[in-house]
């Protein structure tokens, strides 16, 4: 999914209170020009819209900024909010090119009811909820969703098992256990290996 805001820049001198009287946001774009930042604004409602429709580090953002002619391709990096108001404070966004490729975070979603716990009456601990991948911009999905149906009782399922997306490839290390089938509490290893052998 791509999203598209619009910010303005930031005036000099301006202060932080005085701009969120105004219904203003701060926020600041990195490496548009190499390693040069560049102080925006971003209209209150547009941020809340933002973060509705957007994750940080995943979801690419078309930035416009009409006020120094830059227009560009950019993901949320950081989102600054008050630690007890339901108020932004403060958002970071940097600036990506579209053949380089990224480090970033996305959402697991598991599919199907694993055998195990269907027939073994296993428990589904589903150890990560986000996975780390490498690729270019274009390429983000929103979501990865992994196919469990087959995991029996007692086993586990890792990194090393899953086929990703066509130019995604997972940064962290083949053994990282996404999901795996624990017995019963109280259920003693014999009648696991039974019961997962029954599955079979």
């Amino acid at each position: 999914m791509e999203v598209t805001v619009e910010c303005q820049k930031r005036p000099e001198g301006s202060k932080t209170k005085a701009l969120r009287r105004e219904g203003l946001i701060p926020a600041v774009l990195y490496g548009h020009q190499g390693t040069e930042s560049v102080s925006l604004t971003l209209d209150v409602k547009k941020a809340q819209q933002l973060l509705k429709d957007t994750s940080i580090n995943n979801t690419i953002i078309d930035l416009q900024v009409p006020d120094i002619s830059w227009s560009g391709k950019t993901i949320l990096r950081e989102v600054q909010s008050h630690p007890y108001k339901p108020l932004i404070l403060h958002l970071s966004f940097f600036s990506v090119a579209a053949h380089g490729s990224l480090d970033v975070e996305v959402p697991i979603h598991f599919v199907g009811d694993p055998v195990g716990v269907k027939v073994g009456g296993g428990i589904l601990d589903q150890t990560v909820t986000e996975l780390a991948i490498r690729c270019k911009p274009d390429k983000i999905p929103e979501t990865l969703e992994i196919d469990i149906s087959g995991l029996k009782l007692g086993e586990s399922l890792q990194l090393s098992q899953i086929t990703l997306p066509e130019g995604v490839e997972a940064t962290g290390e083949g053994d990282l256990v996404l999901a795996r089938v624990m017995a019963p509490a109280g259920a003693s290893s014999t009648e696991s290996e039974s019961e997962g052998e029954a599955a079979e």
